[in-house]
């Protein structure tokens, strides 16, 4: 059961390393290609596509011209470990010991606007490219169409060599519509979180972040493998809704917090 998983705008590159274990990008060639299309972009012209203050344009402008493909521990850092937010609270990525991280390696696939696809402890450097952005390049108006079949072609990759018979979405729909579920060669399970909130259960986008990144965890430390065991899930107290799911999206709820 191989799991999916959103990236997020919120970097860490300051908290020391957890691990001396790394692999590479398998995508950095079209990260490069990115790259050359993001340093013909001016500060104002990032303010405007990105939507961000001149600030943090500033900083990608940075970001973008001082990037190079020389991967090491000193100029980057597992992504695993270097993202933080909502999903990467729940995931909790720093408890983990080099067994959880070697688990996590095998059964973890981060999207990423700049790098595609990355695994757990690929190394990367920190930037700022949103899956959702309108960028011009030479096969589209946005990232969707530059990335085209490549991810989904390297998630098919992932699940062959894993023989894996579940992709679990446990990422946002912004960053999953970069993905072509019908060439998908594994089921697709995509859980839904509902929290009671003034007596209904709906969508609250802060727990729901939290709560995926808490079943990416659950799957890693239980080396879950099947549907049954999927709905056994039961962290910060959610609990499978067999009333109101579907095989392919299994509902779990939490009283009011």
């Amino acid at each position: 059961m191989l799991i999916l998983i959103s990236p997020a705008k919120t970097l860490d590159f300051d908290t020391p390393t957890t691990t001396q274990e790394f692999s590479y990008p398998e995508l950095v060639k079209e990260s490069e290609a990115l790259i050359q299309i993001c340093r013909e972009l001016s500060p104002s012209d990032i303010a405007s596509l990105m939507k961000v203050s001149d600030k943090i344009a500033g900083l990608n402008v940075a970001r973008f011209n001082s990037w190079s493909s020389d991967f090491n521990l000193d100029n980057a850092k597992q992504a695993i470990l270097a993202f933080r937010g909502d999903v990467y609270t729940g995931l909790d990525a720093d408890s983990l010991d080099e067994a959880g991280l070697k688990a996590a390696q095998n059964k973890l696939l981060i999207l990423s606007g700049l790098y595609g696809l990355l695994r757990p402890l690929d190394l990367m450097k920190a930037y700022r490219l949103e899956m959702g952005t309108r960028l011009e390049n030479a096969r589209g108006s946005n990232l969707y169409q530059f990335w085209g079949d490549i991810i989904t072609d390297e998630i098919n990759k992932s699940l062959a060599k894993a023989q894996s018979e579940y992709l679990v979405n446990l990422a946002s729909n912004e960053y999953f519509k970069a993905v072509k579920p019908k060439q998908l060669t594994a089921k697709l399970i995509t859980p839904i979180f509902k929290d009671c909130k003034n007596g209904q259960y709906k969508v609250i986008s802060f727990y729901a972040k939290k709560a995926r990144g808490l079943m990416a965890r659950y799957i890693i430390d239980n080396d879950i493998r099947t549907q049954e065991a999927l709905i056994k899930f039961d962290s910060a107290g959610y609990y499978y809704s067999e009333a109101e799911s579907s095989i392919e999206s299994p509902v779990f709820l939490r009283e009011e917090q």
